[in-house]
Formats: C-alpha cells, sequence, structure tokens
C-alpha cells in the first residue's frame, strides 16, 4: 500500500522552525512515504504496510568521518533529529542514551542522531560531551536527511524514527519519548528476523 502525508500541521508540536541553510548530509532513494493519520504524534506501522527508506549519509558530529545509514545493515536503527536550541531534544536525551545502551547489549541495535538547525557545530558537540552521549550523530544542520524520511515534517524537532532490521520505518514518534515508550517498541523489533542471516534474529 502507497502511504500518503496526511499529517494535519496544527495538531503537532514541536520546537520550531529554524534557519535551513548549509550542510552537506545527502539523501538517496527510498520508498517510504510518510503518514499521520488524523496528526497522530505516535504512529505505528505493521509489517505488511513497512516501505524501505533511502540511505543517508553524512558526517559524524564529533569525528568529521563519513558515516551512513548503510553501515548498520540487519540492526534496528532508532533515528533521532535533535537540535541543542530544544527543549524537550535536551530533555530526552538521557532515555535515548540508555535505550542505546540496552540496544548495543543486544548487538542487534543502535541508535543513530542527526543533529538539526545547529549551525553552531560547538555547542551542539558541547551538548554531546557534557551529556555522556555515546551514539553518533550526523550534523546536518539542513535536515536534508529528511528527503529519505518520505515526507517527515522537517519543522517537528525531536522526531524519533525506529527502523526495523531491513530499514523500513516500524514507528514514528512526533513527540519527546521516554525510555519505556521507545523500549517497548525496539525490543520487539530485535527478535524479527534478520535479512543478512535468516536466523530470526536470536
Amino acid at each position: 500500500a502507497v502511504l500518503t502525508l496526511v499529517a494535519t500541521a496544527g495538531t503537532l508540536v514541536a520546537c520550531g522552525e529554524e534557519n535551513t541553510a548549509g550542510g552537506n548530509a545527502v539523501a538517496i532513494g527510498g520508498t517510504f512515504e510518510f503518514v499521520s493519520p488524523g496528526g497522530q504524534t505516535s504512529i505505528s506501522y505493521p509489517p505488511e504496510d513497512r516501505e524501505k527508506i533511502g540511505n543517508i549519509n553524512g558526517v559524524n558530529l564529533i569525528t568529521d568521518e563519513e558515516m551512513s545509514l548503510d553501515e548498520f545493515d540487519g540492526q534496528v536503527v532508532v533515528l533521532n533529529s535533535w537540535g541543542q536550541w530544544c527543549g524537550p531534544c535536551r530533555s530526552e536525551s538521557d532515555d535515548l542514551q540508555r535505550v542505546h545502551e540496552r540496544m548495543q547489549q543486544t548487538g542487534k541495535g543502535t541508535l543513530l542522531g542527526i543533529n538539526v538547525k545547529d549551525f553552531s557545530r560547538a555547542k551542539a558537540q558541547n551538548f554531546v560531551k557534557d551529556n555522556g552521549i555515546t551514539y553518533p550523530s550526523l550534523y546536518d544542520p539542513p535536515f536534508k536527511s529528511a528527503l529519505a524520511l518520505g515526507g517527515v515534517p522537517t519543522s517537528v524537532i525531536p522526531t524519533t524514527i525506529v527502523l526495523d532490521k531491513q530499514h523500513r520505518p516500524a514507528h514514528i514518534f512526533l513527540q519527546e519519548v521516554t525510555e519505556d515508550q521507545l523500549w517497548d517498541v525496539v525490543e520487539p523489533l530485535t527478535h524479527e528476523e534478520s535479512p543478512a542471516t535468516g536466523n530470526g534474529g536470536k
């Protein structure tokens, strides 16, 4: 089934739109099209309705090394768009860190941040270091990587997209998330069959 954008903008809570110039992240391909029935801020996609997103490439916020979503083939990936200027992003960062640590313990997943609308890279780097965040983030001020995400509204920050092992969105949060909310979505996906191994992910 083709999914189309029907979100009601007035119902989405976000930090607000910022200047979107600059940056060098790129997004390629993908068949996923975002849908938010009735302007929901927590949207689940059953396996039969999931479509693969495009690959996302860019530079690591801290190390400046090239990185891409494809590096995590066969793993559950939680994408989180964030900015240090965004209050809800700051509030949820410790919850995201704990989910990342739990996924790393299973060896079946990772969290990947997408730092957006932070035109002072040093401020974003300091936020990561000061808060003990160990998961990597792409540095993408203009949120160019949103092109791979099928119409996810770039004005809604934070946005958290949980990808299954085939890198298809299984759940999208257009809101601040807690550790429990996120883990309840992530944990079942770690047991789904891996396309790389076919061993059921167990």
